[in-house]
């Protein structure tokens, strides 16, 4: 820790963000999509340890899959993840080249309590990206579908019990949407009947298709690049909101309809518009935050008559946090997330976006470099127990678990256990990049090797 600041107020505020209705009859405990059933990063359940011992917490199972940044997802007992099966070939991660390898992008459905393997898809997939080990966009579950948006643009929509395919679209053929250089990211977002998805191609950044029959409803904005941000719903001025970020701009949209609602500048470096924008209710308001790469990143007050956005302050060198691979959460008037320059996680104050402190432990541990990456997932359990505030569990790019409370003042963990080994690369260093799932009081990490469960439970 090498930043310190007389300590703000050691008050939490709940964090606002109005997200997608996932449906299906999900239970509280599920994780059926990226960052969650309201895609905010919290977990909500009860009967959790409260630190993690020495030994180590109880493996449930580890199962073999192949190589993908993508995240698992878990509903109804099941859990789903795509991974890239390739029988030859290098992998090299040229941030600035495309490797092109011949493979098969799957679609596996495991048993959540034994990781018994009940069904898969896959088809073949050529790649032509940068960093191509697997799939990035963790499945999304509703209404007893799943939907799966593949590196190259393949969106299936299969039955998520028999593995059925209901429906699929070549985002690529149907769109002229060219594959962006590091892939299709943008995890698809279920919206009442909608599934909206990050595209590309002219007048078609965002598309959204009725999720039963993938046809299309609407589409909206060109870009000089989609990006890689997924789509966000937010509410402010008593108004629902798409947020899709692009290579270009921050744009708000009409849900239901693709039209715009506001725009403003906000251009990271390479078209790497990435972590998702983060609102919250502060003592100035209602604001929003988004960062990336090159130093970019501004807080915005978000309208109260009507639907907009104004810049509060936008980040110097040395201040702000400017997220990439994780995306930062707000308490209180504290906003913390891994900045992508420094590699460490950062606490900064929101009010002039002054850095607090910051500390390279969760992410890279005693290495230094850029892009150091932790996931960010906030305890808050349901039915009125509240945990301690500032409690997180971490899934380090060393492949640890981490708990630890996180407040203005400082970094303190609570435990770690090694899940996974690291079996990727960037800049010279082994890393793990995909998003865990919590639920049924467990964990679910993946690496390029094996998915892994881990009970959490008291």
């Amino acid at each position: 820790m090498s930043i310190k600041r007389p300590p703000l107020m050691n008050r939490v505020s709940r964090i606002v963000l109005v997200a997608a209705c996932i449906g299906g009859g999900a239970r509280a405990d599920d994780w059926p999509q990226w960052m969650g059933p309201h895609r905010d990063g919290v977990w909500r359940e009860t009967g959790v340890v409260d630190a993690i011992p020495a030994a180590g917490l109880p493996v449930k199972w580890r199962v073999p899959v192949t190589g993908g940044y993508s995240g698992p997802a878990v509903a109804n007992g099941r859990v789903y993840l795509t991974d890239y099966d390739r029988p030859a070939g290098p992998l090299a991660n040229a941030p600035d080249d495309r490797t092109r390898l011949t493979g098969r992008e799957r679609i596996l459905c495991l048993e959540a309590e034994t990781g018994k393997l009940l069904w898969k898809h896959e088809y073949d997939c050529p790649y032509a990206i940068s960093y191509a080990s697997g799939p990035r966009c963790t499945p999304t579950i509703a209404d007893g579908k799943v939907y799966v948006l593949g590196a190259e643009g393949n969106l299936t929509c299969l039955d998520a019990v028999s593995g059925g395919v209901v429906w699929a679209r070549d985002l690529k053929a149907d769109y002229s949407a060219p594959t962006p250089i590091w892939g299709f990211c943008g995890h698809p977002l279920v919206d009442g009947r909608q599934l909206i998805c990050l595209v590309g191609g002219p007048g078609s950044v965002a598309v959204a298709f009725d999720k039963d029959t993938g046809r299309e409803l609407w589409r909206s904005l060109s870009a000089s690049e989609s990006g890689y941000c997924p789509p966000t719903l937010i509410e402010s001025a008593g108004v629902r909101q798409l947020l899709i970020w692009d290579a270009d701009n921050l744009n708000a949209l009409e849900p239901t309809t693709g039209r715009m609602l506001w725009t403003q500048p906000l251009k990271p470096m390479y078209g790497m518009s990435i972590m998702a924008p983060q609102v919250a209710e502060t003592k100035r308001g209602r604001v929003l935050y988004a960062s990336g790469i090159g130093r970019v990143g501004a807080l915005y007050a978000l309208g109260t008559d009507r639907p907009d956005a104004k810049p509060l302050w936008r980040g110097e060198p040395k201040s702000a946090v400017y997220c990439a691979n994780s995306t930062p959460y707000i308490e209180g008037e504290t906003l913390y997330g891994c900045d992508c320059e420094t590699g460490f996680l950062t606490a900064v104050d929101l009010a002039a976006g002054a850095r607090l402190w910051e500390t390279g432990q969760p992410t890279m541990g005693p290495r230094r470099g850029r892009h150091g990456t932790a996931f960010l997932v906030r305890h808050q359990p349901a039915g009125g127990h509240a945990a301690a505030p500032g409690r997180t569990w971490l899934f380090s790019e060393t492949g640890d678990l981490i708990l630890a409370r996180l407040t203005p003042q400082a970094y303190e963990e609570l435990g770690r256990m090694h899940l996974v080994d690291p079996t990727n690369e960037c800049f010279g260093r082994e890393v793990v990049w995909s998003h865990p799932a919590f639920a049924g009081r467990c964990v679910f990490a993946r690496n390029d090797e094996e998915l892994v469960c881990v009970s959490l439970a008291k």
